[in-house]
């Protein structure tokens, strides 16, 4: 079967789901091209300029050829996550004594933070996906930053104790995971912590609102709203010659609703 009899293939049974409305079917079948179309992209632009972010806070790193999950092709251009730049600088800039990163997925974050500090952080990489954790291991490895990143499997409560009294920042997307883990009762010292967090309003309406009240007391937060926008920069000749929708499709990061983050630094 070619790789174009898959996709009409995948497309048929899309279309013909009894369970599924014709709106839902129609709006998944687009979906599904939509990311086709991204992985082409995706691939074109590895033939032509390899697989080095090309801007932003991680600029110059080098990743492997795959994601562990969702897009690729926006970590490659740099705007990955745009809205969150400046919440990076600023962890770079502050000398944390640890960087704990739960739901690491190939290793994004920890691996270009790892590149761009100053090697006195402590950086620690969480992830229940047995391949995730391989992924990033890889990452670490092609970047020269092994040593510098501690690779595990599930973050739990009690783990979250042995950072207490130290400069700590914790990353969290975790589809979801954050309404249990984000518990100052269960683990008081995330008080003391600044947390960064993906709140999966798409998958748990309410999230953001609940999680802000957990921490409002103890946190000054500011909540960051995406509208997918992205402003491209040093952008390389081969982005100019694509037509509009696929240089929309370039940048998108495969969102099905809003996913907004929390930063909430102590008070």
């Amino acid at each position: 079967m070619t790789f174009y009899e898959r996709i009409r293939n995948t497309l048929k049974h899309i279309v013909e789901q009894n369970a599924v409305g014709d709106a839902d079917k129609y709006n998944n079948a687009l979906r599904y091209l939509a990311k086709w179309r991204c992985v082409l992209l995706q691939n074109t632009f590895i033939k032509q300029y390899g697989t080095i972010v090309q801007s932003g806070p991680f600029l110059g790193m080098k990743l492997t050829d795959k994601s562990a999950e969702g897009c690729y092709l926006p970590k490659l251009l740099g705007c990955y996550e745009q809205p969150l730049a400046k919440a990076i600088e600023k962890v770079l800039s502050a000398k944390y004594d640890n960087v704990i990163n739960v739901g690491c997925a190939e290793g994004y974050y920890v691996v270009g933070l790892a590149l761009k500090s100053d090697g006195g952080t402590q950086i620690f990489a969480y992830d229940t996906d047995p391949q995730a954790q391989i992924l990033c291991g890889n990452l670490a490895e092609i970047n020269g930053v092994t040593d510098q990143i501690n690779i595990a499997g599930e973050l739990g409560h009690t783990d979250l104790a042995k950072f207490a009294g130290q400069k700590s920042i914790l990353l969290c997307d975790i589809e979801g995971g954050e309404k249990e883990l984000l518990d100052p009762f269960l683990a008081p010292v995330l008080m003391e912590m600044t947390i960064i967090v993906e709140a999966h309003e798409v998958l748990l309406p309410g999230i953001v609102t609940e999680i802000s009240s957990r921490f409002e007391v103890s946190h000054d937060i500011e909540i960051i709203w995406d509208c997918g926008s992205r402003a491209l920069r040093d952008l390389p000749e081969w982005f100019f010659q694509l037509a509009h929708l696929d240089q929309l499709l370039a940048v998108w990061e495969w969102r099905s609703g809003p996913t907004p983050w929390l930063i909430m630094v102590p008070k």
